[in-house]
């Protein structure tokens, strides 16, 4: 499968584009900036696109199969920004990926979207952005998963992790295992039109995802 990877440069993008070069799936990295094209070669992107998000994204989805928005500005961003990625940027790009044709499309939104209000004030943007996009996912007839993970970690996955719609808890998740859940997700067809949390825990991702 030809899978479209959005915000490829950054922290989670750039570990699933590693993990793909050794799957049975070819990433294209899309990228910002034309200087960002050769460090995806070297991760291992099968092929590199310069798009910008909010512009023209139809060479970058022409001919994937599926697409997985990894982009994201980030809860301390100013709201313009995060309005610039996680809500519209996210949206043109699951309009245009309709119309190019794309049938699959991973997200990756965050815990607390379906309630922003209830989030700490400084983030409320963010949590209401990343609603916004995943609402418009549901409703643009693509196959979707919309994957939650809670405080993101740069340590070493563990390969094991908690999932389930609501855990009803707030815990951390490795950006390693995010990475890995995305990739094996795209071949687990009982997660099409599924969202589910995301956290470390003690199962292993396959066995995790069989529950979702």
């Amino acid at each position: 499968m030809k899978v479209l990877i959005a915000g490829a440069h950054g922290q989670i993008g750039q570990r699933l584009v590693r993990r793909m070069a050794k799957s049975s799936h070819q990433a294209r990295a899309m990228v910002r900036r034309a200087d960002q094209v050769d460090e995806m070669s070297r991760l291992g992107a099968a092929e590199t696109v310069v798009a910008d998000l909010e512009g023209d994204c139809s060479q970058a989805l022409a001919g994937c199969e599926a697409v997985v928005f990894t982009a994201g500005s980030g809860g301390h961003t100013p709201p313009e920004k995060t309005d610039d990625v996680d809500r519209r940027g996210a949206i043109s790009l699951i309009d245009q990926a309709v119309t190019a044709g794309v049938r699959r499309f991973l997200i990756v939104s965050s815990m607390n979207a379906d309630t922003p209000e209830n989030g700490p004030e400084k983030m409320r943007h963010y949590f209401a952005a990343k609603k916004a996009a995943d609402d418009h996912l549901r409703a643009s007839g693509l196959e979707y998963t919309i994957v939650r993970p809670g405080h993101l970690l740069d340590d070493d996955g563990t390969g094991r992790v908690d999932i389930a719609k609501d855990l009803g808890r707030y815990g951390d998740i490795p950006r390693d295992d995010v990475a890995q859940v995305l990739l094996e997700t795209l071949d687990a067809p009982n997660t099409v039109g599924r969202q589910f949390e995301l956290l470390a825990g003690d199962t292993p991702i396959a066995q995790a995802l069989m529950g979702v």
